[in-house]
């Protein structure tokens, strides 16, 4: 797959994460639980017909091993495509740096921060991008 192909897929796939996240948002309001979010956005894409899978662990990778030590992605869509699922007043800088340690250690591409504590989701959404060329 072409660099172009490749970023065409994930800007598609993020879209409808987006969309999928928008639907929850509209339905659930802010206020809930990450967990609960997590969930329904996850019922929202399996719906659609995508693959996701909840909590993957995500291994750190320290002086040429490989280490297990809890770092988990709340979804992976795809196979290819990071969403991180906040519930808090604001995202800070640590949680895109969070994002870019899960994007890094995992060798994917995109990721999606969504903050689902906002009254307008535009407000609580982040896009990150790993390793692609301008």
């Amino acid at each position: 797959m072409s660099v172009d192909d490749e970023k065409e897929r994930l800007n598609s796939l993020s879209n409808c994460v987006i969309g999928a996240a928008l639907r929850v948002h509209n339905e659930l309001g802010p206020g809930m639980l990450e967990s609960a979010y997590e969930a329904c956005l996850a019922h929202e894409l399996l719906d659609q017909g995508l693959s996701v899978e909840r909590q993957k662990p995500v291994p750190v990778i320290y002086r040429g091993c490989r280490l297990v030590c809890g770092y988990r992605i709340d979804l992976l869509v795809e196979d290819v495509l990071i969403v991180e699922v906040k519930a808090i007043e604001r995202l800070e800088k640590v949680h895109s740096a969070q994002l870019r340690s899960h994007l890094r250690f995992s060798e994917r591409k995109l990721g999606l921060l969504i903050n689902f504590n906002v009254k307008s989701l535009r407000d609580g959404l982040k896009r990150i991008v790993n390793g692609f060329p301008e």
